[in-house]
């Protein structure tokens, strides 16, 4: 894999972190100097610390456009016609190379739910400009994407305050 081509990252597991472990990189890449795309496929529009940062830096675009999380009874097509719009906007986005980083967030939920068929993502993230590392977040990433990934890290929860009925809190949940 070549330096220029940039890479393709993938987070996953069933552990907390793989959003903040990229939005970490995102930090990281802002502060030199390079342009940077955050796409969320399932969160919703709920005020986020992350968004309301996210509103301040000039050189981030920053798009939420999900749904929120999907749950029993809601309406898949909501949830599906979301999915669609964001990944065509996503295509958009790794296709210019107007951006050297450009974050998938939660896109394995998005192909678990088959809101976008596999085979597509992985042509679209190989058609990527060159120069443009994608990161892909969320649980269960299909072993397709793990095989073509250049770096996948696996979050494994040992101990959450959820599983104890511990509720969100704002700047470390949200």
């Amino acid at each position: 894999m070549s330096a220029s081509r940039g890479l393709l990252v993938v987070y996953t597991g069933d552990g907390k972190g793989k959003t903040t472990a990229a939005l970490g990189l995102a930090f990281r890449a802002l502060g030199r100097g390079l342009a940077v795309a955050v796409i969320q496929f399932i969160k919703g529009r709920r005020e986020t610390g992350e968004r309301l940062f996210a509103a301040t830096i000039p050189q981030l675009t920053f798009l939420t456009m999900g749904e929120g999380l999907t749950r029993a009874g809601d309406d898949p097509s909501v949830h599906a016609d979301a999915a669609r719009v964001a990944w065509e906007q996503a295509c958009r986005i790794l296709a210019a190379g107007s951006h050297e980083l450009v974050i998938l967030d939660e896109l394995t939920h998005v192909l678990r739910r088959a809101f976008v068929p596999l085979a597509e993502v992985l042509a679209g993230l190989a058609a990527r400009a060159n120069g443009v590392t994608a990161v892909v977040t969320g649980r269960s990433a299909p072993a397709e994407l793990v095989a073509m990934a250049d770096l996948v890290t696996e979050m494994r929860s040992v101990k959450h305050p959820f599983d104890r009925g511990g509720k969100p809190l704002p700047g470390v949940d949200f």
